[in-house]
């Protein structure tokens, strides 16, 4: 890992500022770009500006992504890996969604991820080669109640994610989709005081942590570079088996609600 060039998203909190401290840690040079660039102040400590480039980046922005990766490849002449990160959620129930709802989660999660790896591909296909890891959801392996919007963008990150996979293997690009359950970050704090989103916390008793993701993307996805990783693997088979038959899952998708009401519930009284 040292010496290679990462490029990654929601660098400023959650999954992505624990993924760039990792990467730096192993000797990494790193672009950590964010739409919050004040919130990545901390980052400057980890390492001197030969190994870590702070970018301003609205992912929703094509032109903003072209510009960013020109100027990595400039700085460093090739991007090793990218990372998409960074996402959004607003839980709430269809016949309630505000307009901006819909835009938001959409432009963040879903086309943020597409201009990203394609900003990526294009790089790479010109070194001949790269990795690119988007992070999805396991709201996008199965259908989830009350997170509707959230769940269509993590759908489609993961569809147009394998079908890139395919479609990119012949220029040596490796494409690899993350698939986790609830983690600790901000976005879960969110989702709290919302019993839309109770589903959500119908899993393990406590979520994953960032470090668990980050380690899966570090030991799994940059190692072996399987096309998806779900996160953790038994909910994910579950996940997989509720979507093969949706019309059968009403049961027990209100069995899970009613278990994540009551860990929903657990979390509010222990407070913040």
């Amino acid at each position: 890992m040292n010496h290679q060039v990462f490029f990654v998203t929601g660098a400023a909190s959650g999954i992505g500022a624990h993924l760039v401290r990792a990467l730096l840690e192993r000797g990494a040079r790193v672009c950590a770009a964010d739409i919050n660039a004040e919130a990545m102040a901390p980052l400057r400590a980890l390492a001197d500006e030969a190994r870590l480039m702070i970018a301003a980046l609205d992912v929703r922005d094509p032109a903003q992504w072209t510009a960013r990766v020109d100027e990595v490849r400039a700085c460093w002449q090739r991007l090793d890996v990218m990372l998409n990160v960074a996402g959004v959620i607003r839980p709430g129930y269809i016949h309630a969604f505000a307009p901006e709802d819909v835009h938001l989660q959409l432009d963040v999660n879903t086309k943020g991820v597409i201009f990203g790896t394609q900003a990526a591909a294009r790089a790479m296909r010109a070194q001949g080669g790269g990795h690119i890891v988007n992070i999805a959801s396991l709201a996008g392996v199965a259908p989830i109640p009350g997170l509707a919007l959230y769940s269509a963008s993590k759908f489609a990150v993961r569809g147009f994610s394998l079908a890139a996979a395919f479609e990119l293997r012949e220029h040596g690009i490796k494409v690899t989709v993350v698939c986790p359950d609830a983690v600790q970050t901000p976005m879960l704090d969110v989702q709290v005081d919302r019993e839309e989103a109770a589903l959500t916390f119908s899993g393990a008793e406590q979520p994953l942590t960032t470090a668990d993701v980050v380690d899966a993307i570090l030991q799994r996805a940059l190692t072996r570079a399987p096309m998806e990783i779900l996160l953790p693997r038994s909910r994910g088979l579950t996940a997989k088996l509720g979507n093969a038959f949706p019309a059968l899952s009403a049961g027990l998708l209100r069995a899970l609600r009613r278990k994540g009401a009551v860990r929903q519930r657990a979390r509010q009284l222990q407070g913040p």
